[in-house]
């Protein structure tokens, strides 16, 4: 395989940044040079960055790519080809198709479909039922990201509610214990009350009073002390509430170094001051909340009480997002903008370019224990990302990839364009056009 060598850049990386160039032999970054214009590297091909930015690739730990059935939605291919357009070179993806991924068969399946269609790195999760506990145990630490437990309903029918296998599921070593933390006891009280109300007429402005603070707190609670009972390794995906970051704050140190948190672009970006404007296009599941709790969730990043920046992505198509509040799914597609996203708060001084990658490729690494990803260092994957911090662009309907073809994202202006993606030193995404010759790898885990 031919060396490249990326020069004139501005890398950011652990920490710190800096003008230098990386050269890439084969998959893997051979060098890393601390001078934008080496006169002593020989490459076959040099790309001059122009002073923009390198980044490691991101992780994104959580998406919704909807195979296998239901493709109507999104695929591995479509999906994974929008999220390297926005710098994402690796992934992990969600039990909730159609099979659920609750069985070791499934779970080879998806990885199956993805080595042969996903232009990204993948890893999946297997999910947990109240009852399939010998599937789980049976599950590959060093191959597979960790066990998915929906606490609380949502998309699909992985509705683990049973205390004993709950206590079982936290009990499991090895694998990382991931969760959706909604109380569903709470969240079906909440909406008798507000059918008695309106009946079937719902306004979605009601939805984070439905799927509510109460519910999201009620869970976390119940989901730390069982993992501080079992000594597991939990991380607790999609915080919406200040009241759970009080709950993360309260933890010991020692009780914190195996309890880790993410934060969704959405519940960053969108508060519910913007449910008149956008409706069911903002409807996820946690719920987006109020302006205090973005402003808690936010100042959480930067103070390191969440570990994790990711997308939650989940594309429903535009006839089903079209349909009143009770019958429209919750989610919504966000890979393809994530970066640029936080892009944008770096541009209004809000937080650093080291911080976005300490969260969305540092970050998850560690909490993974991902094998050779998410940092720029020799002899690791060269999975790399070079963002022109000053090229603006419009998010239409002409230059978004996702299958579902609509984003929540729809008609803002960034001010920040990625221009190139590698993945596994293959440059896959370069200026709006796509290399396919080589697609990503199952993710491997120290573990």
């Amino acid at each position: 395989m031919a060396d490249i060598l990326i020069s004139n850049a501005k890398i950011v990386n652990e920490g710190e940044s800096f003008e230098g160039s990386v050269l890439i032999s084969g998959e893997f970054i051979s060098k890393i040079i601390r001078d934008p214009e080496p006169k002593d590297i020989k490459a076959d091909r040099i790309i001059d960055a122009g002073k923009k930015i390198l980044f490691p690739g991101v992780i994104d730990d959580q998406v919704h790519f909807r195979e296998p059935g239901l493709t109507h939605k999104g695929d591995i291919y479509t999906e994974a080809k929008a999220a390297v357009a926005g710098g994402i070179t690796s992934y992990m993806e969600m039990p909730n198709t159609n099979p659920a991924t609750i069985t070791q068969e499934e779970l080879y399946n998806k990885q199956r479909i993805a080595g042969e269609k996903s232009l990204a790195n993948f890893s999946f999760y297997i999910g947990a039922t109240n009852d399939n506990l010998k599937d789980l145990i049976k599950t590959t630490p060093a191959t597979t990201c960790g066990i998915k437990v929906f606490m609380g309903a949502s998309t699909g029918n992985l509705l683990v509610d049973n205390n004993q296998s709950l206590n079982w599921i936290f009990s499991i070593p090895h694998l990382p214990i991931t969760i959706h933390s909604e109380d569903e006891q709470t969240i079906q009280n909440n909406m008798l009350l507000f059918k008695s109300k309106y009946g079937n007429n719902i306004d979605v402005s009601f939805h984070p009073k439905i799927r509510s603070e109460e519910a999201c707190y009620i869970c976390t609670s119940k989901a730390l002390e069982l993992a501080i009972k079992h000594n597991t390794r939990l991380h607790i995906l999609h915080l919406s509430t200040a009241r759970e970051i009080d709950l993360i704050h309260s933890l010991s140190e020692s009780e914190r170094k195996k309890i880790t948190t993410e934060v969704c672009i959405h519940h960053l970006w969108f508060d519910e001051e913007d449910y008149p404007l956008k409706g069911n296009w903002i409807k996820w599941n946690p719920s987006i909340k109020t302006r205090k709790d973005k402003e808690k969730l936010f100042e959480a990043v930067l103070r390191d009480k969440i570990d994790v920046i990711a997308t939650d992505h989940a594309p429903h198509t535009f006839e089903e997002k079209q349909k009143p509040y009770l019958e429209a799914p919750s989610g919504g597609p966000m890979v393809q903008h994530s970066l640029v996203a936080m892009m944008e708060f770096y541009h209004a001084g809000r937080i650093s370019l080291e911080k976005i990658v300490q969260k969305m490729c540092h970050g998850p690494s560690r909490i993974f224990d991902v094998e050779r990803r998410g940092f720029i260092r020799e002899n690791y994957f060269a999975d790399l990302v070079i963002v022109d911090p000053g090229s603006e662009w419009e998010v239409n309907k002409g230059n978004i990839l996702y299958k579902c073809a609509w984003s929540p994202m729809e008609g803002f202006r960034f001010r920040s364009k990625i221009s190139h993606t590698f993945v596994n030193g293959h440059l896959v995404y370069e200026n709006g056009k796509f290399n396919e010759d080589k697609k990503g790898k199952l993710l491997t885990f120290n573990r």
